[in-house]
């Protein structure tokens, strides 16, 4: 079936049957456009306001999730979707273009910084990857109510495979988003601070939507393990939010009941990197510590002969996340140790 390139303004999201698409987002450079894919899957049960959305490349060189739904397009077969279902396998065309996080080769911006005020017309704030908020704000919210945004480490972190929310007020919600949290399978389940500005889950999930996060895998690269969460995790949540048909089992850590939940909302758990080095791990992600366990070592290669920085856990509890290149930056979070706590009832 041919890809048809329209508008924003043109997209249909709403008449029965399926339709693929590239959107079309003016280029700031070159006399054209970037080309957002998107395919859409409406049954005959569909609502207005109620819908899957399932986001990839929110950062550019992160890649399980472009593979989880190029699989997914084809898994989804119309006579089994009930409801909507919208699958959009690299929604920053800009970064992952250019294989970084940001927007490197057009505005340098990251997406998962651009959903604020403004965005797409303000002063400062109408470069491609502000326009790309501006798309899924108009475009994409009004016709869903469950929201997953599949994210990797790339070159910033190495992490325990997880799901990740943040911490939700409203009860119901926030049930309703770990029990889809954990369908992913993913050895951890993670709650993380809601202070940096601009991300795409904090706004879902400010809208009421069952928003859910993931980190899948590290270093630029494709981990198996992290296609198969995600298929897996996205089917369970079409299944059980009422827009694809079927039944589905639990797998992996999910099945074996050997899942965790832990908790970084804290400063307490970020360790920063108090100059720039080369890091060296010496206990893996996923790992069980207790507060001032050395984890890892900061090396000063200029000064070859002081003894290494020794890297301590902040907090009691497991190894969420470090340093994934050997060369980190001053101020980086080169370690992550979240706490553990029981999943709700």
């Amino acid at each position: 079936m041919a890809r048809i390139i329209v508008r924003p303004h043109e997209l249909d999201l709403g008449s029965p049957g399926r339709r693929d698409y590239h959107v079309a987002l003016e280029h700031d450079s070159i006399w054209g456009d970037h080309l957002i894919p998107l395919t859409v899957m409406v049954g005959p049960t569909a609502r207005p306001g109620q819908g899957l959305v399932c986001f990839g490349s929110n950062h550019g060189n992160e890649y399980e999730g472009p593979m989880a739904i190029r699989h997914l397009m084809d898994d989804f077969r119309l006579e089994d979707v009930a409801g909507r279902i919208i699958l959009v396998p690299v929604l920053n065309v800009a970064a992952f273009r250019a294989g970084t996080r940001d927007s490197s080769l057009d505005d340098r911006v990251n997406l998962n910084r651009a959903f604020v005020d403004g965005a797409g017309r303000g002063a400062g704030l109408a470069g491609i990857t502000h326009r790309i908020a501006a798309f899924v704000r108009a475009a994409i919210w009004p016709h869903v109510d469950v929201v997953i945004d599949l994210h990797a480490g790339g070159q910033v972190a190495r992490f325990t495979q997880c799901t990740s929310f943040h911490p939700i007020e409203d009860p119901e919600q926030s049930r309703r988003i770990e029990q889809t949290a954990r369908w992913f399978g993913t050895p951890l389940v993670i709650t993380y601070q809601n202070e940096t500005p601009g991300l795409l889950p904090s706004e879902a999930e400010r809208l009421g939507k069952i928003t859910i996060g993931t980190e899948l895998g590290w270093g630029g690269a494709v981990q198996a393990s992290g296609v198969r969460y995600a298929r897996h995790g996205v089917t369970a949540a079409a299944i059980h939010h009422g827009q694809l048909r079927g039944h589905i089992d639990k797998i992996a850590h999910h099945a074996a009941g050997s899942q965790r939940m832990a908790e970084m909302v804290d400063r307490d758990c970020f360790t920063v990197c108090p100059f720039a080095g080369h890091y060296e791990p010496l206990i893996e992600c996923g790992e069980i510590v207790t507060k001032g366990t050395v984890v890892g070592r900061l090396h000063d290669f200029d000064r070859i002969d002081l003894p290494p920085w020794e890297v301590k856990a902040g907090v009691d509890g497991i190894i969420i996340a470090q340093a994934w290149a050997a060369p980190v930056a001053q101020g980086q979070h080169i370690l992550v140790t979240g706490r553990l706590r029981a999943f709700q009832a």
